[in-house]
Protein backbone atom coordinates (compact mmCIF):
# COMPACT_ATOMS: atom_id res chain seq x y z
CA UNK A 1 0.00 0.00 0.00
CA UNK A 2 0.95 3.75 -0.25
CA UNK A 3 0.24 5.26 2.58
CA UNK A 4 0.41 9.12 3.94
CA UNK A 5 1.67 9.45 7.55
CA UNK A 6 -0.54 12.69 8.48
CA UNK A 7 1.58 13.73 11.79
CA UNK A 8 4.60 13.05 11.63
CA UNK A 9 6.16 13.05 14.91
CA UNK A 10 7.14 10.35 16.93
CA UNK A 11 4.60 7.81 16.06
CA UNK A 12 4.29 8.89 12.56
CA UNK A 13 8.10 7.93 12.56
CA UNK A 14 7.58 4.78 14.60
CA UNK A 15 5.31 3.96 11.66
CA UNK A 16 7.61 4.60 8.85
CA UNK A 17 10.45 2.12 10.11
CA UNK A 18 8.15 -0.96 10.18
CA UNK A 19 6.32 -0.18 7.05
CA UNK A 20 8.89 -1.33 4.19
CA UNK A 21 8.95 -4.79 6.23
CA UNK A 22 5.54 -5.60 5.96
CA UNK A 23 5.80 -3.73 1.84
CA UNK A 24 4.00 -0.87 2.27
CA UNK A 25 5.35 2.69 1.03
CA UNK A 26 5.38 5.89 2.41
CA UNK A 27 4.53 8.46 -0.03
CA UNK A 28 3.02 11.48 2.37
CA UNK A 29 4.13 13.03 5.46
CA UNK A 30 2.56 15.90 6.71
CA UNK A 31 3.53 17.80 10.09
CA UNK A 32 1.96 21.36 11.23
CA UNK A 33 4.65 23.13 9.43
CA UNK A 34 3.40 21.24 6.51
CA UNK A 35 -0.28 20.80 6.87
CA UNK A 36 -2.68 18.47 4.82
CA UNK A 37 -3.57 19.37 1.49
CA UNK A 38 -5.99 17.73 -0.83
CA UNK A 39 -3.86 17.95 -3.99
CA UNK A 40 -1.96 15.57 -2.27
CA UNK A 41 -3.98 12.73 -1.92
CA UNK A 42 -4.19 11.72 -5.36
CA UNK A 43 -1.36 8.37 -5.16
CA UNK A 44 -2.58 8.00 -1.08
CA UNK A 45 -4.38 4.09 -0.34
CA UNK A 46 -4.56 4.98 2.79
CA UNK A 47 -3.89 7.33 5.67
CA UNK A 48 -2.60 7.26 9.44
CA UNK A 49 -3.74 9.80 10.86
CA UNK A 50 -1.48 10.76 14.31
CA UNK A 51 -1.46 14.58 14.88
CA UNK A 52 -2.64 16.95 17.69
CA UNK A 53 -6.51 17.17 18.98
CA UNK A 54 -6.38 21.08 17.43
CA UNK A 55 -5.48 19.88 13.93
CA UNK A 56 -7.03 16.32 13.65
CA UNK A 57 -10.90 17.10 12.63
CA UNK A 58 -9.60 18.83 10.02
CA UNK A 59 -7.50 16.39 8.64
CA UNK A 60 -10.48 13.50 9.25
CA UNK A 61 -12.58 15.88 7.14
CA UNK A 62 -10.31 16.54 4.29
CA UNK A 63 -9.45 12.51 4.16
CA UNK A 64 -12.74 11.12 4.03
CA UNK A 65 -13.69 14.09 1.67
CA UNK A 66 -10.93 12.79 -1.15
CA UNK A 67 -12.10 8.91 -0.02
CA UNK A 68 -9.24 7.65 1.63
CA UNK A 69 -9.27 5.31 4.11
CA UNK A 70 -8.01 6.09 7.28
CA UNK A 71 -6.39 4.81 10.53
CA UNK A 72 -6.43 7.74 13.68
CA UNK A 73 -4.41 7.47 16.26
CA UNK A 74 -4.92 10.68 17.65
CA UNK A 75 -7.43 11.15 20.55
CA UNK A 76 -9.59 14.05 22.08
CA UNK A 77 -12.21 14.10 19.73
CA UNK A 78 -14.58 12.04 21.39
CA UNK A 79 -17.14 15.09 21.34
CA UNK A 80 -16.90 15.15 17.42
CA UNK A 81 -17.51 11.31 17.05
CA UNK A 82 -21.21 11.39 16.01
CA UNK A 83 -20.80 14.05 13.34
CA UNK A 84 -17.62 12.15 12.00
CA UNK A 85 -19.42 9.13 11.94
CA UNK A 86 -22.27 10.88 9.71
CA UNK A 87 -19.37 11.98 7.77
CA UNK A 88 -18.14 8.77 7.25
CA UNK A 89 -21.52 7.12 6.39
CA UNK A 90 -22.42 10.34 3.74
CA UNK A 91 -18.90 9.29 1.91
CA UNK A 92 -19.64 5.58 1.96
CA UNK A 93 -15.73 6.03 3.65
CA UNK A 94 -14.04 4.44 6.07
CA UNK A 95 -12.26 4.89 8.94
CA UNK A 96 -10.50 2.88 11.94
CA UNK A 97 -10.53 4.86 15.16
CA UNK A 98 -8.75 3.58 18.54
CA UNK A 99 -7.36 5.53 21.88
CA UNK A 100 -4.45 2.70 21.41
CA UNK A 101 -3.66 0.37 18.99
CA UNK A 102 -1.25 -1.60 20.41
CA UNK A 103 -2.67 -5.34 20.52
CA UNK A 104 -1.58 -5.67 24.14
CA UNK A 105 -3.48 -2.70 25.16
CA UNK A 106 -6.46 -4.21 23.26
CA UNK A 107 -6.42 -7.78 25.62
CA UNK A 108 -6.18 -5.24 28.10
CA UNK A 109 -9.40 -3.36 27.68
CA UNK A 110 -11.10 -7.11 27.39
CA UNK A 111 -9.58 -7.53 30.61
CA UNK A 112 -10.67 -4.64 32.41
CA UNK A 113 -14.13 -5.04 31.25
CA UNK A 114 -14.63 -8.47 32.72
CA UNK A 115 -12.49 -7.69 35.93
CA UNK A 116 -15.57 -4.61 36.60
CA UNK A 117 -18.15 -7.27 35.92
CA UNK A 118 -16.76 -9.64 38.77
CA UNK A 119 -15.91 -6.91 40.91
CA UNK A 120 -19.74 -5.37 40.75
CA UNK A 121 -21.29 -7.54 43.29
CA UNK A 122 -18.42 -6.37 45.86
CA UNK A 123 -19.32 -2.89 47.58
CA UNK A 124 -16.53 -3.25 49.62
CA UNK A 125 -13.85 -2.74 46.37
CA UNK A 126 -13.60 1.04 45.11
CA UNK A 127 -12.23 1.18 41.64
CA UNK A 128 -9.76 3.79 40.33
CA UNK A 129 -7.77 4.57 37.18
CA UNK A 130 -3.85 5.68 37.29
CA UNK A 131 -2.33 6.89 34.01
CA UNK A 132 1.48 7.45 33.23
CA UNK A 133 2.43 9.40 30.02
CA UNK A 134 5.29 11.55 29.42
CA UNK A 135 5.53 15.18 29.75
CA UNK A 136 4.61 16.56 25.78
CA UNK A 137 1.34 14.65 25.81
CA UNK A 138 -1.36 16.98 25.36
CA UNK A 139 -4.08 15.40 26.45
CA UNK A 140 -5.15 14.30 29.97
CA UNK A 141 -6.80 11.72 30.85
CA UNK A 142 -5.23 9.56 28.14
CA UNK A 143 -7.80 8.50 25.32
CA UNK A 144 -6.71 4.77 26.83
CA UNK A 145 -7.56 6.07 30.30
CA UNK A 146 -11.06 6.99 29.15
CA UNK A 147 -11.43 3.72 27.22
CA UNK A 148 -10.80 1.73 30.12
CA UNK A 149 -13.12 4.19 32.46
CA UNK A 150 -15.93 3.82 29.88
CA UNK A 151 -15.46 0.07 29.53
CA UNK A 152 -15.71 -0.40 33.18
CA UNK A 153 -18.61 2.03 33.80
CA UNK A 154 -20.64 0.06 31.51
CA UNK A 155 -19.92 -3.31 33.76
CA UNK A 156 -19.73 -1.76 36.77
CA UNK A 157 -23.50 -0.09 37.88
CA UNK A 158 -22.08 2.01 40.91
CA UNK A 159 -20.22 4.28 39.04
CA UNK A 160 -22.04 6.47 36.55
CA UNK A 161 -19.14 8.77 35.10
CA UNK A 162 -15.58 9.86 35.75
CA UNK A 163 -13.90 12.34 36.90
CA UNK A 164 -9.76 13.76 37.01
CA UNK A 165 -8.44 16.26 38.83
CA UNK A 166 -5.78 16.96 35.82
CA UNK A 167 -8.83 17.85 33.50
CA UNK A 168 -11.62 20.04 32.93
CA UNK A 169 -13.76 17.39 34.02
CA UNK A 170 -12.41 17.55 37.63
CA UNK A 171 -15.18 17.64 39.91
CA UNK A 172 -15.49 14.55 42.03
CA UNK A 173 -19.01 13.13 42.74
CA UNK A 174 -20.26 10.57 45.35
CA UNK A 175 -20.68 7.51 42.23
CA UNK A 176 -17.65 9.18 39.93
CA UNK A 177 -14.43 6.81 38.99
CA UNK A 178 -11.44 8.75 39.65
CA UNK A 179 -8.33 9.27 37.28
CA UNK A 180 -5.32 10.29 38.08
CA UNK A 181 -3.08 11.22 34.80
CA UNK A 182 0.90 11.53 35.59
CA UNK A 183 2.97 13.65 33.72
CA UNK A 184 7.19 11.83 34.02
CA UNK A 185 9.76 12.16 31.59
CA UNK A 186 10.22 9.48 28.88
CA UNK A 187 7.53 7.06 29.98
CA UNK A 188 5.72 5.66 27.22
CA UNK A 189 2.56 4.56 28.85
CA UNK A 190 1.30 3.11 31.81
CA UNK A 191 -2.10 1.78 32.56
CA UNK A 192 -2.98 0.79 36.04
CA UNK A 193 -7.00 -0.05 37.05
CA UNK A 194 -7.18 -1.01 40.93
CA UNK A 195 -9.94 -1.89 43.17
CA UNK A 196 -9.25 -1.15 46.82
CA UNK A 197 -10.35 -2.06 50.14
CA UNK A 198 -9.42 -2.12 53.81
CA UNK A 199 -8.28 -5.71 53.45
CA UNK A 200 -6.73 -5.92 50.14
CA UNK A 201 -6.10 -4.59 46.01
CA UNK A 202 -6.40 -6.27 42.86
CA UNK A 203 -5.11 -4.34 39.93
CA UNK A 204 -4.42 -5.16 36.45
CA UNK A 205 -2.19 -2.99 34.96
CA UNK A 206 -0.22 -2.53 30.87
CA UNK A 207 3.29 -1.05 30.48
CA UNK A 208 4.50 -0.15 27.25
CA UNK A 209 7.95 -0.61 27.15
CA UNK A 210 8.40 1.28 23.57
CA UNK A 211 6.04 2.89 20.88
CA UNK A 212 6.33 -0.18 18.29
CA UNK A 213 3.38 -2.09 19.64
CA UNK A 214 1.47 1.14 19.21
CA UNK A 215 3.27 1.83 15.52
CA UNK A 216 2.63 -2.26 14.37
CA UNK A 217 -1.64 -2.02 15.67
CA UNK A 218 -1.79 1.01 13.58
CA UNK A 219 -0.16 -0.53 10.16
CA UNK A 220 -2.54 -3.90 11.14
CA UNK A 221 -5.28 -1.43 11.51
CA UNK A 222 -4.49 0.39 7.95
CA UNK A 223 -4.00 -3.27 6.01
CA UNK A 224 -7.41 -4.37 7.23
CA UNK A 225 -9.73 -1.40 6.47
CA UNK A 226 -8.53 -1.23 2.78
CA UNK A 227 -11.10 -1.37 0.64
CA UNK A 228 -13.81 -2.08 3.44
CA UNK A 229 -16.41 0.41 4.24
CA UNK A 230 -17.74 2.17 7.40
CA UNK A 231 -16.20 3.46 11.08
CA UNK A 232 -14.74 0.97 12.95
CA UNK A 233 -12.33 0.36 16.37
CA UNK A 234 -9.61 -2.19 17.03
CA UNK A 235 -12.55 -4.53 18.38
CA UNK A 236 -13.17 -5.00 14.97
CA UNK A 237 -9.61 -5.35 13.99
CA UNK A 238 -8.86 -7.94 16.37
CA UNK A 239 -12.06 -9.86 16.20
CA UNK A 240 -12.79 -8.73 20.38
CA UNK A 241 -16.20 -8.59 19.55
Amino acid sequence: MKVALIGYGKMGKEIEKLLPSRGHQVVLKTNQENPLRAEQLKNVDVAIEFSTPKTVLNNIDLLIENNIPTVVGTTGWNEAYESIKQKVNAHNGALVHASNFSIGVNLFFQLNEQLAKLMSTYEEYTPSITEIHHTEKLDAPSGTAITLANGLLSNYPKRNDWHCSQSDKNKAKEDSLSIEAIREKDVKGTHLVEYKSAIDTLSIQHEAHNRQGFALGAIIAAEWIYNKKGIYTMKDVLQLL
